[in-house]
């Protein structure tokens, strides 16, 4: 499977970014779809995941209210709409799929100053 996450760039805190990923390789619609993050120095940690139909979503608490993990089936994309931007959301974004999340193909950076 292949999955190229895009949309990252400089934002101020309080802003806002919409991530893409496009997915390949995979029936896009048999796998939920998630994004995970890994911050300078810290461990990778889970954000979002949304189910193969888009019928439930969960969040990590830190992000809970301010992001928002949608999927576009037919398109083979998922997208991550963060607003409220905070510095501790600074990461590089991957979207992921699979056990474990060993899908995850290449991520984007987010850089929020404070």
């Amino acid at each position: 499977v292949q999955l190229q996450a895009s949309g990252g760039g400089s934002e101020q805190a309080g802003g806002s970014l919409r991530l893409s990923c496009a997915a390949s390789g995979r029936t896009f619609s048999n796998d939920a779809m998630g994004w995970v993050r890994q911050a300078p120095g810290k461990e990778r940690e889970f954000v979002a995941v949304m189910s193969r139909r888009g019928l439930s979503s969960y969040y990590a608490d830190s992000v809970k209210g301010r992001f928002t993990i949608s999927r576009d089936n037919a398109n083979n994309t998922v997208f991550l709409q963060m607003n409220s931007l905070k510095a501790e959301d600074t990461a590089v974004y991957y979207c992921a799929t699979g056990s474990g999340w060993k899908y995850r193909g290449q991520g984007t950076l987010v850089t929020v100053s404070s």
